[in-house]
């Protein structure tokens, strides 16, 4: 039932000094369960839906590509919705644009503090929610789970077998850490984290046996939604010259580093290079 929600996947190819470039476009899957997110609800979505839930809970801030997706993709499975969160001072504001289109959807929003979200993981917490909320399934922040994982592993297809370097944005693991189980040894996966400091490596690491992935955050701009004047200018000439929309938290961030490492000849003509486009443009606030 899910995958009857999908459109067709394109993969569109650009040159950039000599060195091809393959875009597979997962932005394109779904006008609101787009790219990555669509693969990592499927899964989590039918179990729900198998254990007899009524709804669906999970975690976000309030520009949440997750959130916007796990709300229409519940109302289209239906199942009820709800957010929790991140900061507790949003409730008495306007809500913006994907948290009043995810409350359009029919998902309950829940505030909390700051220092509350960051216990989001504890069992003590997840077991006050099923209290509150029973019947319930409760998904994690970004949706990263087993069945995330699974879910991203078919992301990567047997007719892609041949590309030697698979390159993909890193916001919690889940989508990266599916394409290094569904590739081969030959293959190498290159992750750009849309944050600061090397934890996404070890929480990658422990999700997979696999050592055919490395995770860079030299283009993060320094952390999590952060940018810079080149970044933004990138993304403008980048959309312009090649119709691709990037936004600023992780695909353009993501392109931004691939040109770099090009442009001093760390990536070459010789490789057939894949790019996962996944989608987030949602949150795009570039003029």
């Amino acid at each position: 039932m899910f995958d009857n929600l999908a459109q067709p996947i394109p993969t569109q190819r650009i040159r950039y000094l000599g060195v091809n470039i393959s875009i597979k476009r997962l932005d394109l899957i779904h006008p609101y369960i787009s790219g990555n997110k669509f693969f990592k609800l499927k899964y989590n979505l039918a179990t729900a839906l198998q254990q007899g839930n009524q709804q669906v809970l999970t975690f976000g801030g309030a520009y949440s590509n997750h959130i916007a997706a796990t709300a229409f993709a519940a109302q289209a499975m239906g199942l009820s919705s709800i957010g929790i969160i991140r900061g507790l001072e949003l409730q008495d504001q306007p809500l913006n644009p994907t948290l009043s289109m995810a409350q359009d959807l029919g998902m309950q929003l829940k505030f909390i503090s700051r220092e509350d979200y960051r216990h989001k993981n504890q069992p003590e917490f997840l077991q006050a929610l099923h209290t509150q909320y029973p019947h319930s399934y409760i998904l994690p922040e970004g949706g990263t789970n087993s069945l995330a994982i699974q879910g991203c592993r078919e992301i990567l297809t047997p007719q892609e077998q041949h590309f030697d370097l698979i390159c993909c944005a890193v916001g919690t693991g889940g989508t990266i850490t599916g394409l290094i189980e569904a590739s081969h040894a030959q293959q190498q996966i290159l992750g750009f984290s849309a944050l600061k400091g090397d934890f996404l490596s070890h929480d990658v690491a422990k999700l997979t046996h696999k050592r055919n992935w490395s995770i860079t955050d030299e283009f993060c701009c320094g952390g999590y939604a952060k940018t810079s004047p080149e970044l933004i200018q990138f993304i403008l000439e980048f959309s312009a010259q090649y119709h691709i929309p990037l936004e600023q938290v992780y695909t353009g961030k993501m392109l931004y580093g691939i040109f770099q490492m090009i442009a001093r000849g760390e990536l070459l003509a010789s490789q057939n290079i894949l790019v996962i486009h996944s989608g987030g443009l949602q949150g795009r606030n570039i003029a």
